[in-house]
């Protein structure tokens, strides 16, 4: 121990003041050239390359377990087109395919006996693999942090009341967070889905949907006929009420009433339903049933009821098992995709499935103990959502039967909510940072090309429902699906297309030292395409090379030379258009 150290100890001990001491210990990992807040894959990405830039970096992790919806549950990965993505994108999923070549890493499923499905079929060719365990996708990234030494943070939340973001002269100074430590930087980089930093700072952004005349668009705003609306819906005739065509009863809860006064296109504040990407085993060593939650109302599942019974009186839909691919309706209400291992990666599919819709909309403004009121509320639904399906006598047997063979996992999220379930709410959308440029629908059709690109998105047009309505005649709608995935010639798919630097920049008067690479200037509909976890990784190495250039030359990110940011961004093996 040295004197000098010696001394520290003693005074702080001599006069009470455990925290002084306490600084002295964290005090080394409070500043960096770039400070990172967010554990997202954006935020991985983007320490990565600060790292291969030569630029110091910290990421803040919010939440204890590092890699967002990556390493919570997204194993099938949205991507499009595979072929605009390259750099540290690219490298995740050659690591994903270099875990599954360990043999030591097929515990429940013999390596040659797996195959992915849907729109990941075929996707262990070509050196990557991008399907994948939440398990696996955890490994990668601590390999990361372990291979390039990087410094995360973690369970250290934003403190979002006044001072928590110290701003001077247009530049981020220093955020703290609620443990009281305070990081200091010459860039920062929000890598939430929430946009927490921006919002801190004093950065414009929105929440919910425009209306389809603020950027000239055809599918934003309240959209119930919208390409795509019939999608996930319930069957025409579904009564709205608690007692079935008895208005006076009242409505079943999450339903809105019959509002006449509405037109297609107006902008709201609604966004897009959340919930969790269930990782599921019918390997019965590993699977842990179903069960059902304190607090359970069986209300909440009086539409599955219904829908259920619908599709009973339809003989075609008679196939109780099915996975990712059937055509038709089914009464399986959730698209189960096959990852390693005997699981899945389990989404939203039908009219009643894992979306809770209608019930997320204050999560983006929501304090924290707000939004753990409403992840709880997620929880307990998708909870009991399984269970009904399983257990409850109103379930058709057949089916009951085949969800009784499934259940989540002994090996997966023991760092979660228990019982298998994870910490990670899919936040589909929350706040979206207005920038210099937003992105649009005509970026996405093609009609409208990025200025300056710095990384592709590939998607479809991808928005969930909203919320649930009752209709004139007195059934029940879901409202805000839209799945649009033509060109601006109306007839050809959409192509890959180019997200435009502006994008990920605040503007110049509001902020010169931040990049948002997840929470990006986007119209809603646009970022329906944009919001896949390639594309964050794609935006965080996209960011930490701007933020270096920035930092090496002194100047605003704003003002970052586009000619060598691109090359750079090209030389690393980014595709940017």
């Amino acid at each position: 121990m040295s004197k000098k150290f010696f001394k520290i100890v003693v005074l702080c001990a001599s006069a009470g003041v455990g925290f002084f001491l306490a600084s002295y210990f964290s005090c080394a990992s409070k500043c960096a050239d770039v400070i990172i807040y967010g554990g997202t894959p954006a935020a991985f990405s983007a320490a990565v390359q600060a790292k291969r830039m030569g630029v110091s970096a910290i990421i803040v992790s919010p939440d204890k377990r590092i890699g967002g919806l990556t390493t919570g549950g997204l194993g099938q990965t949205d991507i499009g087109n595979k072929s605009a993505f390259g750099g540290i994108t690219v490298e995740f999923y050659r690591d994903i395919a270099t875990y599954y070549s360990d043999p030591r890493n097929w515990k429940h499923q013999k390596m040659e006996n797996y195959f992915p499905d849907g729109q990941c079929a075929g996707s262990k060719t070509g050196g990557t693999m991008w399907t994948f365990e939440p398990s696996a996708a955890l490994n990668v990234l601590e390999g990361w942090i372990k291979r390039d030494n990087l410094t995360v943070l973690r369970g250290e939340r934003l403190d979002r009341s006044e001072g928590g973001v110290k701003v001077e002269n247009g530049r981020i100074v220093s955020f703290r967070t609620e443990s009281g430590r305070v990081f200091k930087g010459k860039v920062f980089i929000d890598a939430t889905y929430e946009g927490d930093l921006l919002a801190a700072a004093g950065v414009s952004y929105t929440v919910g949907r425009e209306a389809n005349s603020v950027y000239g668009e055809t599918i934003n705003g309240n959209a119930p006929f919208a390409n795509g609306a019939w999608h996930h819906n319930l069957h025409a005739g579904v009564s709205a009420y608690v007692v079935e065509g008895d208005k006076s009863s009242g409505l079943l809860p999450g339903i809105e009433p019959y509002n006449p006064s509405e037109k297609v296109g107006d902008g709201d504040k609604r966004v897009q339903a959340y919930c969790f990407r269930m990782c599921l085993t019918d390997v019965p060593a590993n699977r842990i049933p179903f069960k059902k939650p304190e607090g359970y109302d069986e209300k909440e599942y009086e539409l599955l009821f219904r829908e259920l019974a619908a599709l009973e009186a339809n003989p075609s839909v008679k196939v109780a098992g099915c996975l990712f691919g059937t055509n038709g309706f089914s009464r399986i209400p959730f698209i189960m995709s096959r990852m390693p291992n005997g699981k899945t990666d389990s989404n939203n599919r039908t009219g009643v499935s894992s979306d809770f819709i209608g019930r997320n909309w204050d999560w983006a403004e929501a304090t924290y103990d707000e939004r753990q009121k409403i992840y709880d509320e997620h929880l307990r639904y998708q909870r009991g959502l399984m269970w009904t399906l399983a257990n409850h006598q109103r379930v058709p047997a057949d089916l009951r039967a085949y969800f009784s063979n499934w259940g989540t996992c002994r090996d997966e999220f023991a760092d979660g909510a228990g019982d298998g379930w994870q910490s990670q709410l899919y936040v589909r959308e929350a706040r979206r940072m207005i920038g210099e440029c937003v992105m649009t629908e005509k970026h996405c059709r093609g009609a409208e090309k990025a200025a300056r690109p710095v990384a592709m998105a590939a998607y479809t047009m991808d928005s969930h429902h909203v919320r649930r309505v009752e209709t004139k005649d007195g059934f029940v709608r879901n409202e805000g699906n839209v799945e649009d995935w033509l060109s601006a010639d109306g007839k050809t798919r959409m192509k890959p297309y180019g997200i435009d630097y502006g994008a990920i920049l605040p503007k110049r008067a509001e902020c010169t030292n931040l990049l948002v690479p997840v929470a990006i200037s986007s119209s809603h509909i646009a970022f329906g395409s944009i919001r896949m976890e390639p594309v964050f990784f794609a935006l965080g190495q996209a960011a930490a090379t701007a933020a270096a250039f920035a930092i090496n030359e002194d100047k605003p990110v704003q003002d970052v030379d586009y000619a060598k940011l691109s090359s750079r961004l090209i030389a690393d093996g980014q595709v940017i258009k």
